[in-house]
């Protein structure tokens, strides 16, 4: 169980990996909400999707409920930790079920939905944990003999891939280059459109540049489209679906294209697809939920940039800034900060 949101679904997916190997008979389905239903509806040995109505209100339990009997689960992983997806655990009937240790819910009081608990995290020394890291730890509780590497891979057909491949094509010939997703005006971890906007032509005086902008991106996308008109930079506005962003982007690293984008769902899909990231991180603490491996000290695969003066309350989870200047820790990151570190 991985119910939400999309960078949450790609972290979990090698807890799915390490079962899928680790017991090759077993049935497995992976309950989750309808939106990102798609990217794990493919994935190698995955029986079925199990929706979850999360918008559905009181009535979306008893179809989960349906879905689930008929499936028959006697162990549930808890991937979430929280109070919706241990009444999802407990709405299995499973026997056994698995779940992160009490220290990692959201909600502890919850976690006495779980009968086997993953040990909790050694604080000897250690410093901040990725989410992933934590998904880690689950993998090896609920798997102890998995003994491979991480894997991210949402099982692609060559079909997909193809398609990919072709649309990348279409929209930007050569190698390299940057792929670059805007963010939706409103979140605090976004970016100002203007900012995107001129990064793009920065860009494209150096190498060919795709803007890419999904559903709840569509008019921001539209309106870059409309003002960056030049020859190195192509723009995809309103990209739907999450698998044929996946194939896009598995196309785009296969080229040697880097992501650059803020904290956000496509910024995951981005780096377990193998493109290297320039992370342009505000509110949130990129070593918790930025791209895996987190960069350390500016060195490795992926990259961060930081306001040069952030505010002393950042980094925070909070939904809505309330510094008197709005969110300071997004709008002071400059560009030429970015242009350097994304060189």
């Amino acid at each position: 169980m991985r119910l939400s949101h999309l960078g949450d679904v790609v972290h979990a997916l090698p807890v799915y990996h390490a079962l899928r190997g680790a017991y090759p008979r077993a049935r497995i389905a992976w309950a989750v909400q309808p939106e990102f239903a798609a990217l794990v509806a493919g994935l190698p040995g995955l029986e079925r999707a199990i929706p979850f109505q999360r918008g559905g209100g009181a009535r979306a339990w008893p179809r989960l409920a349906r879905e689930l009997e008929a499936f028959g689960a006697d162990w549930s992983v808890d991937c979430q930790g929280n109070t919706k997806s241990a009444f999802v655990a407990l709405a299995s009937r499973a026997g056994r079920r698995s779940g992160l240790a009490r220290a990692d819910w959201r909600e502890p009081f919850a976690a006495t939905s779980v009968t086997d608990a993953a040990p909790a995290r050694e604080q000897d020394g250690a410093g901040v944990e990725h989410a992933v890291e934590r998904m880690l730890r689950l993998a090896r509780h609920v798997a102890p003999e998995w003994d491979s590497p991480p894997s991210f891979d949402v099982g692609l057909s060559a079909e997909e891939r193809a398609r990919g491949e072709s649309q990348l094509a279409t929209l930007v010939g050569g190698t390299g280059g940057v792929l670059m997703h805007v963010a939706a005006e409103g979140d605090v971890r976004s970016w100002p459109a203007k900012r995107f906007e001129t990064l793009a032509r920065e860009l494209a005086q150096r190498e060919p540049v795709l803007v890419v902008s999904g559903p709840a991106e569509e008019s921001e996308g539209c309106a870059l489209s409309s003002r960056v008109v030049h020859a190195r930079v192509a723009h995809l506005v309103g990209q739907r679906g999450l698998r044929e962003l996946a194939a896009l982007f598995t196309a785009a690293a296969r080229r040697g294209m880097r992501f650059i984008g803020c904290d956000s769902g496509p910024m995951h899909v981005a780096w377990a697809s193998g493109m290297p990231v320039v992370l342009l991180a505000g509110p949130q603490d990129q070593r918790r939920t930025g791209a895996w491996p987190p960069a350390r000290s500016g060195a490795g695969h992926h990259k961060v940039v930081r306001a040069s003066h952030s505010p002393p309350c950042a980094p925070c989870l909070a939904r809505s800034c309330h510094h008197p200047e709005g969110p300071v820790c997004m709008t002071r990151i400059n560009i030429v900060d970015v242009m350097r570190t994304s060189g």
